[in-house]
């Protein structure tokens, strides 16, 4: 932005608040925007799923199971992504977009609780104002709930109100599309950003405290 040029960042756009507040003077002082790419609120599904929350008038409280499992070779923990110093730890890494369009949908956070954390996996609790949120995040294969032909591909799973609720397909053309929108002036901001990162923030200054509460069913048998 010093240099006069726009920005586009992938994920994470940043790992704390005041990263972001940092991003925002720069970009009012140099007169430049930073865009990140917040690709799952494109997505037809999310979309979909966000039409129908807004439209059931509150307080409707959503009970949500998230869980993301996308499998990394030993090449994860060697990179930049395996220190938390620098990625966030893998629930920022990996469950970024995942965070962002869960407050997207259900409103900024209330609680958090983290009940596990390691470098490979991250479970916890979320109270957003309008949803209850178990997360499972993962890299690890064998953390798969059900074994499949190819172990390295993706698992997500969402499931709201008790009803599974599917996105799995659909995901190849949202960068492009992302894309499109900033050339054309309709990119995101970064105050769009600031409830993930909050939320991302609490977590990793949060201390795990097990499998006490209402956690997710997965990390039951990871903990044994």
């Amino acid at each position: 932005m010093e240099a006069g040029l726009d920005v586009i960042c992938e994920k994470p756009l940043a790992l704390t608040p005041d990263e972001l507040d940092r991003m925002e003077t720069c970009s009012r002082a140099a007169g430049r925007r930073v865009f990140p790419i917040l690709q799952l609120r494109l997505h037809p599904e999310i979309e979909r799923l966000k039409r129908m929350v807004d439209c059931d008038p509150p307080p409707t409280i959503y009970d949500v199971d998230l869980t993301y499992i996308t499998p990394r070779g030993s090449w994860y923990a060697a990179s930049w992504k395996g220190d938390p110093c620098k990625s966030g730890g893998v629930a920022a890494n990996i469950g970024i977009h995942f965070i962002d369009m869960l407050h997207w949908i259900f409103g900024p956070v209330e609680k958090v609780v983290l009940h596990h954390s390691s470098p490979e996996c991250s479970a916890g609790f979320l109270q957003l104002k309008r949803a209850r949120v178990r997360y499972f995040l993962s890299v690890n294969a064998a953390h798969r709930p059900a074994p499949n032909d190819n172990p390295m591909s993706p698992y997500r799973h969402l499931v709201i109100n008790g009803e599974e609720f599917d996105f799995t397909n659909g995901f190849t053309d949202l960068h492009t599309l992302s894309y499109e929108r900033i050339l054309a002036g309709r990119g995101f901001a970064v105050e769009d950003t600031a409830c993930a990162v909050h939320t991302l923030d609490m977590l990793r200054k949060s201390a795990a405290v097990g499998l006490t509460g209402d956690y997710h069913p997965l990390l039951r048998n990871l903990q044994g």
